[in-house]
């Protein structure tokens, strides 16, 4: 079977930790049975690879998201990026589309599912069962249906039918996709069941489908990033769950740990520490405080808040109020102060505006080995480099010369520049000129 992971999001509900660069699921704040530090990301590939239910992953997910991926996940993983967001039924059409161009054969199975979900073992013993029903021909998709707690209109529902002669796995007779709070509680007390958005068809089957519902498309990555703007943006369970056949569908129910760590109040919940970073606290109860600046924090006598401190803000909030978070943080039109690179990482220390519009903005960033930042110039902004550790190369205007601690380099506005780093390399970049954006950068091809 092979695996899609969806991995989207903006990252307001857990700002300031997280922001549109870097996305709740790729904060390592969750610990591995052997106590090192993992991502939500890392922990469900894991889990992925533990289980042995998988003959390779790939994951679909934006441009933005794509470095922090590869990052983390090294080469346990392929990525497929969006040109643009378009909900989860294009990322999947694409997604399936690079399989099938890879060599994935019609007949073998493809499991989706989100790269976030908490969740123990028995989740993937259920995702196996799912695959089992598709290769049995007892469904031509099979569905995870959540046990609920309490009803919610924030889920699709499921009502299961007779067993489809897969233990463990039951017919569909009804599946009705977010529905009004007094229906899901109707519908809970017909035993109906929350879509788990988990999802396991066989590749030929859905890329047929997918032709049916997008005529007149190519179903070629190349082709479907072409049209990709013109694509439908609309999820996976309106496009394609609600409206096949119920005798078409099987659901396998779970009832294991299932969990969206999307909000403050649910990630610490989780939590093994309670205090990240550079924390004083005394007399705290149920708080839990992380510090990603290089000042001391000190926090006493708090009892059920959330106090995170990083480049991006400072948030303090009682834990059960930490849900209306999205709606105020969403008003924040702030750029990411912290990003992770392919080649590393910066974040931004400072930036400041003059009353005659002339602006600076203050970087630290820091390359790893053997990384490189790409051949570039800049028609906005004159950029002065200061290197505080490490050694590397640097290329201007074509020459090529080393750098190491307590060189400064000046790059004036239009002037060619590429580095790379030798050993870890760290430098302070300061930005000058009247419109600082990270979009004001053409790059060009270079061979080192």
């Amino acid at each position: 079977m092979k695996t899609i992971l969806l991995s989207g999001g903006s990252g307001k509900r857990l700002w300031p930790l997280s922001n549109d660069a870097r996305s709740k699921q790729f904060l390592k704040l969750l610990r591995t049975p052997q106590g090192e530090k993992e991502s939500m990301i890392q922990r469900v590939v894991r889990q992925i690879s533990a289980a042995g239910i998988s003959d390779g992953i790939l994951v679909a997910t934006g441009v933005s998201q794509k470095d922090s991926i590869e990052n983390q996940l090294g080469g346990l993983t392929s990525v497929i990026t969006e040109p643009s967001r378009r909900s989860t039924f294009p990322a999947i059409v694409l997604a399936c589309s690079r399989l099938a161009a890879e060599g994935t054969g019609a007949d073998e199975t493809v499991a989706v599912m989100p790269c976030d979900t908490f969740a123990d073992e028995s989740y993937f013993e259920s995702i196996s069962r799912m695959d089992m029903a598709v290769r049995d021909g007892a469904a031509e998709m099979a569905l995870m249906g959540v046990v609920p707690t309490y009803p919610s209109a924030k889920y699709g529902y499921i009502l299961p039918g007779a067993e489809c002669g897969v233990e463990g796995v039951c017919g569909v007779r009804r599946f009705v996709e977010k529905p009004e709070v007094d229906v899901a509680r109707s519908m809970i007390e017909e035993g109906a069941l929350w879509n788990g958005g988990v999802f396991v068809f066989r590749l030929g089957w859905f890329m047929d489908l997918a032709a049916r519902l997008l005529p007149g498309v190519t179903l070629t990555p190349e082709a479907l990033r072409e049209r990709y703007a013109t694509l439908p943006k609309i999820s996976f369970d309106y496009a394609v769950v609600e409206k096949l056949p119920v005798g078409s569908l099987a659901v396998a129910p779970y009832e294991g740990e299932w969990k969206d760590l999307g909000t403050w109040n649910t990630l610490t919940d989780e939590l093994r520490d309670d205090f990240h970073g550079n924390v004083i606290a005394e007399n705290c109860e149920g708080t839990y405080i992380i510090n990603e600046l290089e000042l001391p924090l000190v926090c006493l006598g708090a009892k059920d808040m959330v106090v995170a401190a990083t480049p991006d803000g400072i948030l303090v909030t009682d834990r059960r109020l930490s849900e209306n978070l999205k709606r105020i943080a969403g008003g924040l039109d702030r750029r990411p102060m912290y990003e992770e690179r392919r080649w590393g990482e910066y974040k931004v220390i400072d930036s400041v505006e003059f009353p005659d519009g002339f602006c600076a903005l203050t970087k630290q960033l820091t390359l790893r080995p053997g990384c490189s930042i790409s051949y570039q110039r800049h028609n906005c902004r004159a950029e002065i480099w200061t290197f505080i550790d490490g050694e590397g190369e640097i290329i201007l205007d074509g020459e090529r010369r080393p750098v190491r601690r307590g060189d400064v380099i000046h790059i004036p506005v239009g002037m060619m520049h590429a580095l790379r780093a030798r050993t870890p390399l760290t430098f302070i970049e300061v930005q000058q000129g009247a419109n600082l954006v990270e979009e004001d950068i053409e790059r060009f091809p270079l061979t080192w």
